[in-house]
């Protein structure tokens, strides 16, 4: 069946959702954005990434909206001057440190478009560097970089460990700080405000489009959020039950263009 309520603008998450698996962007899902274009409405990507990180996409996507990274930590043009920033108060930066490598977790800091590692053997530093398409910065401690920190990242292969971290850091920070996972083995700490619920509402004004008017795409906990402060929201198919749960309508995989069949199918009206 096909979606038909007004649509003036696309979110969509990045990783897990806009790419595939391989971190790549189809010719399927680059058609469908610029149909999107095409039908006059607008587009906009959200990620836990940093800005400087998705940058292979502008072009591709010709995107002409704000651009949302660090979960809407940080906002930027498509030359990535920054239109607005959410910084972790120092105090909040520092727990947060501490809590995660309480847990056995490595920990990763970001400032700015700065990545901050101690450790650049450590598990994901190189899978995230050929992700983002640039290296991080290797600093013998963190600690005078605590100041300004936008995102701060527990990264760990024991699943359990992260979601054990996340309900820790949750019940420690309360309201003074959004922590969640982006992905199963990152939680990321991030400023109270910088969220992708957030990043609906930052682009809502932003853009002169109601809420109402919003659609939705993504797969992880960090996207539920923006789920609930939009009209319409989509859960990718390899999005977790709990996930797809929150959703108005789930597409196919990432690895099966669920993206692009999703706007093909729910957005733009094509046919099955």
């Amino acid at each position: 069946m096909t979606q038909r309520r007004k649509i003036a603008l696309v979110l969509a998450d990045v990783d897990g959702t806009l790419v595939n698996e391989d971190k790549v962007l189809t010719k399927r899902a680059e058609a469908a954005v610029r149909s999107l274009h095409d039908a006059g409405i607008r587009f906009a990507i959200t990620s836990g990434r940093p800005p400087l990180g998705m940058a292979m996409l502008f072009d591709a996507l010709d995107l002409r909206t704000p651009i949302a990274g660090f979960n809407g930590g940080l906002f930027v043009e498509r030359d990535l001057s920054i239109l607005e920033e959410k910084t972790i108060p120092p105090n909040v930066a520092q727990q947060a440190l501490e809590l995660v490598r309480a847990h056995g977790l490595d920990a990763w800091v970001y400032r700015g478009n700065d990545w901050l590692v101690t450790n650049p053997d450590a598990p994901h530093v190189a899978h995230e560097t050929w992700t983002v398409k640039f290296q991080p910065t290797v600093v013998a401690d963190f600690g005078s970089h605590m100041d300004q920190v936008i995102k701060v990242v527990g990264v760990s292969d024991d699943h359990d460990r992260v979601q054990r971290c996340e309900a820790d850091a949750q019940a420690a920070f309360g309201r003074r700080a959004t922590a969640v996972r982006s992905q199963p083995y990152y939680l990321d700490v991030t400023h109270e405000d910088a969220n992708k619920g957030a990043v609906v509402d930052y682009l809502s004004r932003a853009l002169g489009v109601p809420a109402a008017e919003v659609a939705t795409i993504g797969d992880q906990p960090t996207d539920v959020l923006m789920f609930k402060r939009a009209g319409f929201s989509i859960a990718m198919g390899n999005a977790s039950d709990q996930v797809k749960s929150q959703a108005d309508v789930t597409t196919d995989s990432y690895n099966d263009e669920g993206f692009a069949k999703a706007m093909e199918r729910f957005i733009l009206g094509a046919p099955d």
